[in-house]
């Protein structure tokens, strides 16, 4: 992440005009049909066609196939979002960076899952999005911890280093993952929106809801996996704070049934925007669909907010979710078309709108 001086106007008319442009050559769902019915070389050959060129030609004398779709999403998305750093000032700016900061917990999260599935140091570094505050250097050391445990110690002096000490001890006991990914998500989101209230700057007010709604399906999402995981967990203990749909005790009580879950949200504020997402939600029967479909609704929800005032930071964060849902597309496209999935099951794995 590239860091700047931040003082000065918060230049929104430009930033969200070349946001814009962006935006409009992302990949649409025909882009997505026709890569289904691709082989990895078909999809790089694709690629180069569009604005992927430059990665996949960089990376073409270095890696083939899979590898290097995978170097080539990677690199393209650390850019696009670095770029949103360059372009922007003042307060801006700030709101930008800190969200980007979404990119650490991504890579510790992905380290810790490598590790913990006995994945090599160089296929878990595939995976990591060099986006956000962590350097690329303490990155790369990271994913040759030996453990989970060495990975802990050496993020203790990281945001994330006092969550994943406390949370170490229940992994040790219940042997799932929860607990760390959950004190990782906490770390990211709760500073997120901390410090960051209400005004009667519009801006800002949208800002908050943005950050409302994120959480607010985090906390949907962590519910459910810890119903499904079968581990003796308390949702309580897991809920982040910051959002306005629920409060710990409700969730609690919801995190069982994925219909009083859905009826909740449909009764919600976010109701009527989400009414398509949520028909999906009910016709999901796995706890992928119904995450994809959180996706859904969340890009939803974040262009309705871009929508309703353009001049914000909401349609730059909105093209965030937008382009992860690009590159995470094509990335299972090529990961299931390598794996001989067919074309009906790598749609399955597709957040499509």
């Amino acid at each position: 992440m590239s860091v700047k001086e931040t003082k000065g106007t918060s230049n929104y008319e430009y930033v969200t005009a070349r946001v814009q442009a962006r935006r409009a050559a992302l990949f649409d769902d025909e882009d997505y049909r026709k890569l289904v019915r691709m082989g990895p070389s078909e999809i790089a050959r694709y690629m180069e066609e569009t604005e992927y060129e430059s990665e996949i030609n960089a990376l073409g004398s270095r890696y083939d196939g899979v590898d290097l779709i995978e170097h080539a999403l990677n690199q393209n998305l650390a850019k696009h979002f670095n770029d949103l750093l360059e372009w922007a000032d003042g307060r801006l700016y700030e709101l930008i960076a800190r969200y980007l900061r979404k990119f650490d917990a991504w890579n510790v999260k992905t380290v810790i899952r490598g590790i913990y599935s006995d994945a090599e140091s160089e296929a878990i570094a595939e995976d990591l999005i060099y986006a956000g505050e962590l350097e690329r250097s303490f990155l790369d050391r990271l994913v040759e911890a030996s453990s989970i445990e060495d990975a802990v110690e050496m993020l203790d002096r990281t945001r994330y280093g006092e969550a994943l000490a406390e949370a170490y001890e229940t992994y040790e006991q219940t042997d799932v993952l929860i607990p760390l990914e959950n004190a990782v998500d906490r770390t990211y989101y709760e500073g997120l929106i901390e410090g960051v209230t209400r005004s009667d700057n519009r801006a800002t007010q949208l800002y908050v809801e943005f950050l409302q709604s994120e959480i607010d399906f985090r906390n949907a999402r962590n519910a459910l996996r810890i119903a499904r995981s079968g581990a003796d967990l308390d949702p309580v203990d897991y809920f982040i704070d910051g959002g306005q749909l629920f409060d710990a005790s409700e969730l609690s009580q919801l995190s069982t049934n994925v219909d009083e879950l859905i009826s909740f949200i449909r009764d919600s504020t976010y109701g009527d925007n989400l009414s398509t997402a949520l028909d999906e939600v009910e016709r999901a029967d796995s706890l992928i669909a119904f995450e994809h479909a959180l996706d859904a609704a969340l890009l939803e929800y974040s262009d309705h907010l871009s929508h309703v005032f353009p001049l914000s930071v909401c349609p730059v964060l909105a093209y965030v979710l937008a382009k992860e849902r690009e590159v995470d597309n094509i990335r299972a496209i090529a990961r299931g078309r390598e794996a001989g999935l067919s074309e009906r099951e790598i749609e399955n794995e597709l957040v499509m709108l």
